[in-house]
């Protein structure tokens, strides 16, 4: 029987052949440029809407937005794949800078008619929204009207994002070109090879202790080599966002991204809330993990330590059919779509230089696919990480039948399908294990998640609320970041650890994506909603995927706390709703503590 072989590297070339010196792909920037013109034009004749026959103009201009932004996107994130795979390719940086420039310009654009709509009259806002051509845009349009209130003039809000094309967001790109040079030198199972950061980081779940000590030293000295540039580049970037929150009134750094997410501080405070009161479990199993590894107490670079030598390894291919064989498990849709993402080369997974570090899935919706990216090693935690991505592009293909502007949904719920994904294969790992000892190993592996979800995106969440604090008064030095991160590490690790990462707020991308203010709580808050949902799945097994799919499909046009509502039943303003995703995390901990103990 032959066994299908799946490509380790994505196929570019349907969107736009030729790579980043693609001229289908300049011809596209060049029509999409002219989309913008147009919408330019016409929307010096847009007035603010006074009847309810206005209906129809504000459809039309909608749909020409929308056909705008889907070609806009496709560029964009065919583009961010060019630089993502090869961080040397210069072309696609100078493209990456392009469409910057133009994305702005359509921003600008957008920002007009959102002004303009927010100011019709209540009466006849609420006569717009029940008419055919706009009653299914009730809570995008809702949610433009709200925003433009807390914002400033339409030509200052124009004038910072044009600004920010240079002043913001070329500071993200800087740091990922100066990361994208970086390389470290190792000496491995015999062999001395010049690393990429993502390949370095893989090395932290490498048997070896003195591997892992080592890389996680040069890392750290990589960093500190170039810290006052991260320095540099992390201030700026947020001097420039504390500049627009002021200017618009903003006190609070968390208001943005709780909007971005639509969700309240109450459900913020109440998710960290039980979280915080149930971290004990998670410090003993990192005490008694040290104590299996043979270190007195954790350090940063054991996190990732296998605790056995029977840690399961799978080739790419055996990843990707383990994944199929357990989507299946859950519904067919899941387990059809992932397939296809695999034959049709949606994934890019070698382990190869020049790529940079971690993992992501990007939408490319005029074609209606995804790509996946990340760097595959044949790890337990790769083949996680890797349905992780596949549950993000199986959100995007779930949201298909739907209009492009209910698509935008929030980065806690976009976590969630994801993290929906990666559970049904981590426990399908679990279940198969045929030792005690390959039970033991792909349980701590699921526990290391709840660790992050609770510990380590914690540590990132306590940082950066207090690095925005101490911005406001000035520029923070790299010696005052490492302290910062340092101080966030140990009070979110409950002391647990000896070794820590002072320079993580240097090596951690999430920390300079201008696109996504704090780029941490939700992932925690998908992984306890998924939780909840998965554990929904299980009770109600076969057919519960249609009910999943039509969650998804609210994700863009609810708060967090409605849709949690009408799909569980659940108030998440609540700290019960969290400790209850917390406790069923706590079993797996209780279980691997009375396994571990036998095993000593």
């Amino acid at each position: 029987m032959t066994t299908k072989l799946y490509s380790e590297v994505w196929d570019l070339d349907v969107f736009f052949k030729g790579g980043s010196h693609s001229p289908e792909l300049n011809e596209h920037l060049e029509k999409v440029k002219t989309q913008i013109v147009a919408l330019e034009n016409r929307i010096e004749a847009f007035s603010v809407p006074t009847k309810v026959e206005d209906a129809k103009e504000v459809h039309d201009l909608l749909e020409s937005i929308t056909a705008t932004a889907l070609n806009l996107r496709e560029a964009s994130a065919v583009i961010g794949c060019f630089v993502a795979a090869n961080t040397k390719d210069k072309q696609a940086l100078l493209l990456q800078s392009d469409v910057s420039t133009i994305q702005a310009r359509f921003s600008t654009v957008r920002l007009k008619v959102e002004q303009t709509i927010a100011k019709t009259e209540e009466d006849v806002w609420g006569a717009l929204l029940e008419t055919k051509e706009l009653s299914q845009f009730t809570f995008v349009l809702n949610e433009w009207r709200e925003n433009v209130q807390l914002q400033l003039s339409e030509a200052e809000e124009s004038l910072i994002t044009s600004l920010s094309v240079d002043g913001y967001q070329a500071w993200g790109q800087l740091y990922n070109q100066l990361v994208g040079d970086m390389e470290i030198e190792m000496t491995v199972d015999g062999m001395t090879k010049k690393l990429s950061v993502g390949q370095a980081n893989n090395l932290a779940s490498h048997p070896d202790a003195a591997v892992r000590k080592e890389v996680f030293e040069k890392l750290e000295a990589a960093w500190k080599e170039k810290e006052d540039f991260f320095a540099s580049a992390l201030n700026h970037l947020a001097g420039f966002r504390l500049a627009v929150y002021n200017k618009r009134g903003w006190d609070s750094v968390l208001q943005e991204p709780l909007m971005r997410n639509r969700m309240s501080q109450e459900t913020l405070d109440a998710m960290w809330g039980a979280i915080q009161a149930n971290k004990q479990p998670f410090i003993d199993y990192l005490t008694t993990k040290a104590k299996m590894i043979g270190a007195e107490k954790m350090n940063w670079y054991d996190l990732n330590a296998p605790i056995t030598s029977q840690t399961t390894k799978m080739s790419y291919q055996e990843g990707a059919a383990f994944i199929l064989a357990h989507f299946g498990k859950f519904g067919p849709e899941l387990e059809a779509f992932s397939r296809q993402a695999f034959e049709e080369g949606w994934i890019e997974a070698e382990d190869r230089p020049n790529k940079r570090p971690g993992g992501f899935c990007t939408g490319m919706p005029a074609s209606q696919q995804s790509r996946i990216f990340m760097t595959y090693s044949g790890s337990m935690s790769n083949v996680a990480t890797l349905a992780h991505e596949l549950g993000h592009a199986f959100h995007s293909y779930a949201l298909r039948p739907v209009h492009y502007l209910n698509r935008q949904y929030a980065m806690g719920v976009a976590e969630t399908a994801s993290t929906f994904a990666e559970m049904i294969v981590a426990d399908a790992a679990l279940k198969s294990a045929q030792t005690e000892d390959e039970k033991l190993a792909l349980l701590e592996d699921k526990i290391k998640r709840s660790a992050t979800f609770f510990m380590n995106i914690h540590a990132r969440f306590l940082f950066e609320t207090r690095f925005y604090e101490e911005r406001k008064e000035g520029v923070v030095s790299a010696a005052r970041l490492n302290e910062l991160t340092e101080e966030a590490q140990k009070e979110a690790y409950g002391d647990a650890l000896d070794v820590v990462h002072p320079h993580f707020w240097a090596s951690k991308l999430h920390f300079y994506i201008t696109g996504t203010p704090f780029y941490n709580f939700p992932y925690t808050f998908g992984y306890l909603f998924s939780l909840s949902i998965y554990a929904k799945a299980l009770t109600e097994g076969e057919g519960f995927e249609k009910k999943y799919i039509d969650l998804l499909r609210d994700t863009a046009v609810m708060s967090v706390e409605d849709l949690a509502m009408k799909h569980l039943g659940e108030d998440i303003t609540k700290e019960d709703f969290w400790a209850k995703g917390v406790a069923l995390c706590v079993k797996d901990v209780e279980e691997f503590l009375k396994i571990a103990s036998k095993e000593r």
